[in-house]
């Protein structure tokens, strides 16, 4: 059993029986002896393989173990369409939150025009005499000059964002 699972093992980390001589500072005729089932190392030399290898010595000494490509294959192209569904899943969620993001932009633009367009710039009645009304005449005035300018750039870019984050069936 040694031998058969120290082949395959060996074969399955793609080592060639130069290579794995190697790594345990012995010659290749060794290794290929032990892999016949002409000789066995000692239990200093197992645990080195099994290090090498990456495996634990109950598993080269124990059943048989057999390589199952296709059943290797199956379980990570399973594994492959459950990370593909999830990424499609969290791009679609992305696509909706950027959306809904669009859409209350807009809606919060709208609402802030209709909002000035009912005040009808107030601050230009006040009286300027007083610093602080002037300092705050100003903010008002400086809000709605760069809003004015700012906001029809901005809600045309989320329009076009709504249009291109719709989904396309």
């Amino acid at each position: 059993m040694l031998n058969e699972n120290l082949k395959t093992i060996r074969k399955s980390k793609g080592l060639s029986q130069q290579e794995l001589a190697v790594q345990l500072n012995v010659v290749r005729q060794t290794v290929s002896k032990w892999e016949q089932g002409l000789s066995v190392p000692d239990s200093d030399m197992l645990i080195s393989i099994s290090e090498v290898l990456e495996t634990s010595v109950s598993t080269l000494l124990g059943e048989n173990v057999v390589e199952s490509k296709a059943d290797d294959l199956k379980a990570i192209s399973a594994k492959l369409e459950v990370i593909n569904l999830q990424l499609a899943q969290r791009k679609t969620t992305r696509k909706k939150i950027i959306q809904w993001f669009l859409i209350s932009l807009c809606v919060v633009i709208a609402a802030i025009f209709a909002i000035l367009w009912a005040l009808e710039s107030f601050y230009l009645g006040w009286d300027y005499s007083d610093p602080e009304t002037a300092v705050l005449g100003v903010a008002f005035h400086s809000f709605e000059w760069l809003f004015v300018r700012v906001a029809p750039i901005v809600y045309i870019g989320a329009v076009i964002g709504i249009f291109l984050t719709r989904k396309k069936e």
